[in-house]
């Protein structure tokens, strides 16, 4: 039985963080872990810009109410759950991604939480476990799944090494340039096909 792994924030939905900067004009915002490969370092640079900004949680979903899933994701998506078992893993928030997840049929997710305090501004956020993806991969194969896994940047990139094959989703060239061992898809059409081209059952889907 094989398992598809997908990362969320540029695969599937365009990136919150990017969003929300453009919204509020903070262009420090607009980090990612494209830019900045270790998570707890960005995080804590977008917590302290959402303090010093007096920026908090309802700030940001107000900004999420208006978005939607990217261009074609919807059926990509729809695509890929009729083959394979199908787990997004991602390193945003549950108070987040409620909304978007509406709108792509409530896939499973498994991501992270936040805390806040009596007036909505985030004080902390909370991981599952140390790299997480990865983990969730290891978990997955030792349950006798095949796992091909998607992403699209730096945070992805032990998920795919632990997977059994690994697929980059438009990602940037700095990413394509330091793992060049996964091959690349610039869109759904060639996402499609490379994840048959990974399926050891790729003749019959």
């Amino acid at each position: 039985m094989e398992i598809a792994c997908l990362d969320l924030e540029g695969v599937l939905i365009p990136e919150i963080w990017i969003n929300f900067a453009k919204r509020t004009g903070i262009s420090e915002l607009k980090a990612t872990t494209r830019d900045i490969p270790d998570y707890d370092v960005l995080m804590q640079q977008r917590l302290r810009l959402l303090e010093q900004h007096q920026l908090g949680l309802p700030d940001i979903q107000e900004v999420i109410a208006g978005m939607g899933p990217l261009p074609g994701a919807a059926d990509f998506l729809n695509w890929l759950r009729n083959r394979f078992q199908v787990v997004i893993l991602s390193d945003t928030f549950y108070e987040f991604a409620a909304p978007l997840m509406e709108q792509l049929g409530h896939p499973t997710l498994l991501c992270h939480r936040l805390s806040t305090d009596s007036k909505g501004f985030v004080t902390d956020y909370h991981i599952r476990q140390k790299d997480p993806k990865r983990q969730c991969v290891k978990a997955f194969k030792g349950l006798q799944f095949r796992v091909i896994a998607a992403g699209d940047s730096y945070n992805d990139t032990s998920m795919l090494a632990e997977a059994d094959s690994g697929i980059l989703f438009n990602p940037p060239q700095n990413v394509i340039d330091e793992f060049p061992q996964y091959p690349v898809a610039e869109d759904y059409t060639a996402f499609r096909r490379c994840f048959l081209e990974a399926s050891n059952r790729s003749l019959f889907l």
